[in-house]
């Protein structure tokens, strides 16, 4: 698993995080939890720009943002509707979904075509293969596998050296190109999971400080009452 650590103060990538999950992502997963104008106010995009170039279910500003694929065919599409995603990367962690969205590769045992390394037999087509290339398992070689147990030598059953390979030329994107985008839309559903997060924290640093000034006045007031007693 790659690391990922998000940041909320990146606002043009939490952007670009937005335009691909609304392009790549909205036609199938909700954000029900998530309304429009929130997410225009807190990534600093006006109203009618966001409308024109976000919105295209005709929904209105205040709306929630909800898919635009019916239930029913939804069902009778993928077996179940798909998943709401707003708190996805609270349940799931960040650092999983930025690597499931990088591990889809070809499968034609899959009903899709691709499976998964996180994500095992993911029931998921591969929607930014267009970005990232046509992804393959490769298995070369094999792991060396001899074991050194006092004079002799144990020769265990050979593993097969296998890994993830985009074919050249493939995808409309670099390898470096689409880490960034993986980057950019699992930091904008870090941000959806918890919009006020920032707001939260900036708070918590006043909280505490009201709390330490709290705590000398209780302190002397304290020392005032009992001087008498002892």
């Amino acid at each position: 698993m790659q690391s990922m650590e998000p940041d909320l103060h990146d606002k043009p990538s939490l952007q670009r995080g937005l335009g691909l999950y609304v392009n790549y992502c909205l036609a199938c997963h909700s954000l029900r939890f998530q309304r429009y104008e929130r997410t225009a106010d807190d990534l600093g995009i006006p109203h009618e720009l966001f409308l024109e170039n976000l919105v295209f279910t005709g929904q209105k500003i205040g709306g929630l943002m909800a898919t635009s694929m019916p239930e029913e065919e939804a069902k009778a599409w993928f077996g179940a509707r798909p998943p709401d995603l707003t708190m996805v990367a609270r349940v799931r962690g960040e650092e999983w979904l930025y690597n499931y969205l990088k591990t889809f590769y070809l499968d034609p045992t899959r009903p899709f075509g691709v499976n998964n390394k996180v994500f095992e037999n993911v029931g998921m087509p591969h929607v930014m293969m267009d970005l990232q290339g046509v992804q393959r398992e490769v298995c070369r070689g094999f792991k060396p596998v001899d074991l050194l147990d006092g004079e002799s030598v144990i020769v265990a059953e050979p593993e097969p050296h296998c890994f993830l390979e985009v074919e050249e030329g493939s995808g409309s994107f670099s390898a470096g190109e689409f880490d960034d985008a993986v980057y950019d839309l699992v930091n904008f559903l870090y941000y959806v999971g918890e919009p006020t997060r920032l707001e939260r924290e900036r708070l918590g640093v006043y909280v505490l400080l009201f709390l330490g000034l709290l705590f000398v006045f209780a302190y002397l007031l304290n020392r005032e009452y009992w001087k008498d007693v002892h």
